[in-house]
């Protein structure tokens, strides 16, 4: 007899916690440089809309969560233009814009940065194949 009960399985993300050192600093980085767009700050924390994900940027709570943040990967429609975008803004890369997998209806590309607060970012596109 097959179950009824639907399987669980996690399918989305919500929020995503990025660890800041110098809020205010943090948030000009990610509202003026990256362009994301800036909802509201509190005291130790601010929040960005990315997609349907809320990013939050804050300050940790203890030692235990001061640290860089995991890589988030930004979807780009081109990569060639965010990159330039982005650099001339300023961001430093830690590489170019590079093909890392080549699928049957795509081409996986990043581009790997740092935010101000040291964790690195990525940018990700899945080019058609020409």
């Amino acid at each position: 007899m097959a179950s009824t009960t639907p399987r669980f399985g996690l399918s989305s993300i919500g929020q995503i916690f990025v660890r800041a050192k110098d809020l205010d600093r943090a948030v000009r980085f990610y509202r003026d440089t990256l362009g994301m767009p800036f909802l509201f700050q509190v005291p130790r924390m601010a929040f960005f809309q990315c997609g349907a994900t809320t990013v939050m940027l804050g300050l940790a709570e203890t030692a235990e969560f001061d640290h860089a943040a995991s890589l988030l990967y930004y979807l780009v429609p081109d990569i060639a233009l965010a990159h330039a975008t982005l650099r001339d803004r300023g961001v430093d890369f830690i590489t170019q814009p590079h093909l890392v997998h080549r699928a049957p209806d795509y081409e996986l590309w990043l581009a790997d940065f740092r935010d101000t607060e040291g964790n690195v970012l990525a940018l990700m596109d899945r080019k058609r194949p020409s």
